[in-house]
């Protein structure tokens, strides 16, 4: 029989596999990574970090909170608000499809299977502690490996940006947001973004 551990550990190689077929490069510290891949790993990081003693789902979840994202391109959807936000909503329906198709085989209950989905969709922000501590780091993995490569092509509206995104997040995150290493000018963007919440 299976243990709880040797499952779980499955459960990420298959997710890791997955993910490391992510044609988008992603360079980190003189590092070349399947994109998707180093972002999963650097999520479950965080979560381990805000919440030692996470669920077994949130663990999951977490490995696989954007699992496939590049076969669902933005290119796909019109370039505007609403194009935006129906790719977003379509992404997130396959995240939790595609960690449903990927779990099962390995044995995991279906409540277990369900609970993992609800956290990828994060359905309940805010009400459920968990959601919102994916939320958290979510957030907190843009801003420490994306954020200062992102913000230079967006001067225009990145402290509107960064608003909307810091609005998600509770007051545990905006103190671990605040803690990252920024550039002088990142930085002031951060602070600026927190000082209209």
């Amino acid at each position: 029989m299976t243990s709880s551990t040797e499952k779980l550990e499955r459960a990420f190689q298959v997710f890791d596999q997955y993910n490391k077929q992510d044609p988008n490069p992603f360079s980190w510290e003189g590092n070349t990574y399947p994109q998707e891949y180093f972002l999963a790993l650097k999520l479950h990081g965080w979560i381990l970090k805000l919440n030692p003693d996470a669920s077994e789902a949130l663990l999951l979840a977490s490995r696989c909170q954007h699992i496939g994202r590049w076969e669902i391109p933005r290119g796909d959807y019109p370039q505007d608000r609403e194009g935006y936000l129906t790719w977003r909503k379509a992404l997130s329906l396959y995240h939790a499809e595609k960690a449903e198709e990927l779990l099962a085989p390995i044995g995991y209950s279906t409540e277990t299977i369900e609970r993992v989905k609800q956290i990828v969709r994060k359905i309940k922000l805010k009400a459920d502690h968990e959601v919102q501590l994916m939320e958290n780091a979510l957030c907190l993995v843009f801003l420490q490996f994306q954020y200062e490569d992102f913000w230079p092509r967006h001067t225009d509206k990145i402290v509107d940006i960064l608003r909307k995104s810091l609005k998600k997040m509770d007051a545990d995150g905006h103190r671990h947001a605040l803690a990252l290493d920024y550039s002088v000018q990142g930085k002031q963007h951060v602070e600026a973004a927190l000082a209209q919440l």
